[in-house]
């Protein structure tokens, strides 16, 4: 396993996860510190939560090299199942959409005191013009926003252990009196993790689907959640005990931080809205491109009314919005985790035996096209066995393996290997040799050659297959 691709795929969940609402501080005030000392209970029982979870969709994702979250719906739950998860996902994306557009609102009305109209008109326009654009470009810039709302998030907690309240149970007390949309503390920690889940499930599986190993995938997932969980409880924590300076505030970390300091607090402010546009135009975008499969000329329609119509229910308010909203949100992803985890546990062993053939189909590539190694004969029927046993297509596999293990010798300066010389120069050897010697005596020849094999099983056969077998 890769430490670096580890850390990498950690990083990458929590970017997913700390999104605009945690960065507001609205979501912790609504979700835990509403509830006294019992919040930060809750929040180490959502930690543990978002640990699993992240280790679960990431591994599912891996393990199925998911492009989109219906691949992994369709292979693991009811048609019916599938279906209602699927539009769950769909009403989330355009829930949290217009509550980003009323969220713009009420940040630069508390910092800078403009009516709420005009931040939601600004992030509306941005949002319009940024959809016609490359939002992948746009949304990578302001992902890189991300560590400084972890920055702030530790200093506030730093800011309040320096000034910790005299008297802490009168302060929770006070705490406790902030109205919550849902009654228990512990129902409110998985309501919670229901709408940060549902909100982050798309791009989850994706991600987890862009690395070969469910095991790598797995363990990045476990890390990037006790790395939420830890923030997840400071910022509960800094909620809590400055329960007085928030109250009332629509944006509770822009007011910390802005008590710290004014200029820190612009700059908060200013964050904070990028983080807002950044969700805001990743929600509305999804939408787009999801309502719009298979008719994608219409994509830019669909997007446009689906965000104008977003805009015109964000008039509602942002706190309205989040006390009503996110609480049905959350339910719905309450109900996608227990389905999710249900499957994994269910598939747990094929998941484990998958990713061994994977880890040892790496090592035979690498043996395969590193310059100054040799594949034996002996190799190449272990990993044409081991390529006809994975739960992928044949063809899907062994490309997604050697565009891995090519890029890994392309990266490495102590080997001589360059991917637009040597891979195509083997690419251009292997489909010689499969027309001269017309025999399936290697992986790569029958790959050229249909003729020597049966066709390529798809992934749904072999997962069909597996699970009868099961």
């Amino acid at each position: 396993m890769s430490y670096t691709r580890i850390t990498g795929i950690a990083l990458s969940f929590v970017g997913l996860v700390v999104g605009a609402g945690f960065a507001t501080g609205r979501e912790v005030v609504q979700y835990f510190s509403s509830y006294g000392m019992w919040g930060l209970a809750g929040a180490a029982v959502a930690g543990i939560i978002m640990a699993l979870a992240g280790t679960v969709f990431l591994q599912l994702g891996s393990y199925f090299h998911a492009r989109e979250h219906r691949l992994v719906f369709k292979r693991t739950t009811h048609p019916i199942v599938s279906i209602l998860l699927d539009i769950s996902v769909v009403i989330t994306l355009f829930s949290i959409g217009f509550v980003m557009l009323a969220g713009a609102g009420s940040n630069l009305e508390q910092q800078f005191g403009w009516q709420p109209w005009i931040g939601s008109t600004v992030m509306l326009v941005l949002v319009l013009v940024a959809g016609m654009l490359d939002v992948n470009k746009v949304s990578r810039i302001i992902g890189l926003l991300t560590p400084l709302i972890i920055i702030a998030i530790v200093s506030v907690a730093i800011y309040t252990f320096f000034n910790w309240p005299d008297d802490v149970n009168l302060v929770a007390q006070r705490s406790a009196e902030i109205e919550s949309p849902i009654s228990n503390w512990l129902l409110s920690a998985l309501n919670y993790n229901g709408l940060a889940l549902i909100l982050a499930v798309s791009m989850t599986l994706v991600i987890g689907g862009d690395y070969l190993d469910p095991r790598e995938a797995g363990w990045g997932g476990l890390f990037g959640g006790i790395a939420y969980a830890i923030m997840l409880v400071l910022a509960t924590m800094a909620m809590l005990f400055n329960a007085e300076l928030i109250d009332g505030t629509s944006i509770p970390m822009l007011t910390l931080v802005d008590d710290i300091n004014e200029n820190l607090g612009l700059i908060m402010a200013l964050v904070i809205f990028a983080m807002v546009f950044n969700t805001a135009i990743g929600m509305f975008y999804a939408l787009g491109k999801r309502l719009s499969a298979g008719r994608e000329n219409q994509y830019r329609v669909i997007f446009i009314v689906g965000t104008l119509l977003g805009f015109a229910v964000s008039f509602i308010g942002f706190d309205i919005l989040m006390q009503y909203v996110y609480p049905v949100l959350g339910y719905m992803g309450m109900f996608m985790v227990v389905v999710l985890v249900g499957a994994w546990v269910k598939s747990f062993s094929r998941i484990r035996d998958e990713a061994t053939k994977r880890a040892r189909l790496r090592q035979l590539m690498y043996l395969s096209l590193h310059p100054d190694k040799e594949l034996e004969r002996k190799h190449n029927e272990e990993m044409q066995k081991l390529v006809s046993e994975s739960n992928l297509g044949d063809k899907e596999l062994y490309n997604y393996i050697s565009d891995e293990v090519a890029t890994q010798l392309d990266d490495d300066d102590d080997v001589d290997f360059s991917i637009g010389e040597d891979y195509k120069l083997l690419a251009d050897e292997n489909q010689a040799e499969a027309k001269e010697e017309k025999t399936a005596d290697t992986y790569a020849d029958s790959l050229a050659q249909d003729s020597v094999r049966p066709a390529d099983e798809s992934p749904s056969e072999k997962e069909e297959k597996r699970s009868q077998a099961d």
